[in-house]
């Protein structure tokens, strides 16, 4: 069973901490100065753990958000799961996970930054519904380099005119 929890001072926070130093070079780009815990604190409360029957699988959040307290308008994804649990759980999750956003939250829609190499996280976001929507050139640096990044983004099905 798949759990999303958004209780921060969980006993799994040193895992996700664990995963997210051991990724951040898919997550994040040379200027990057937050730690997970600022991360945390920056987006609460649209930070969650991902849970497989109590074992931690990972941490999802959304970011940039855009609306105010009546209405939310979209927000930016990020996710990073334990290798051990992509593939199926990851498809599922992600069903799960967005229609949180759409049915809960009621965004309009959820976007993702993506770097051009990482094809596991593109794949995935087809497979989840969302569509490319265009390609930053140079849009940072990452490890001394010039780096794209790719938008993909999906919309609520209910608030699409």
């Amino acid at each position: 069973m798949i759990r999303f929890s958004n209780i921060i001072t969980s006993s799994y926070l040193p895992q996700a901490n664990h995963l997210y130093t051991k990724y951040i070079h898919f997550l994040e780009d040379d200027y990057n100065e937050d730690t997970l815990t600022g991360i945390i604190e920056r987006v609460y409360p649209f930070f969650w753990l991902v849970l497989s029957d109590n074992m931690f699988a990972g941490f999802v959040y959304l970011d940039n958000i855009i609306g105010n307290t009546r209405q939310m308008h979209s927000a930016e994804l990020t996710t990073c799961i334990e290798p051990r649990f992509w593939g199926e759980f990851t498809k599922i999750g992600a069903k799960i996970f967005l229609q949180k956003c759409f049915s809960e939250f009621n965004f309009t829609k959820i976007k993702a930054l993506v770097y051009p190499q990482n094809y596991r996280v593109k794949t995935l976001l087809k497979t989840s519904g969302f569509e490319k929507e265009a390609t930053l050139k140079s849009e940072t640096l990452r490890r001394g380099c010039n780096q794209d990044i790719e938008i993909y983004s999906i919309f609520n099905q209910r608030s699409k005119k």
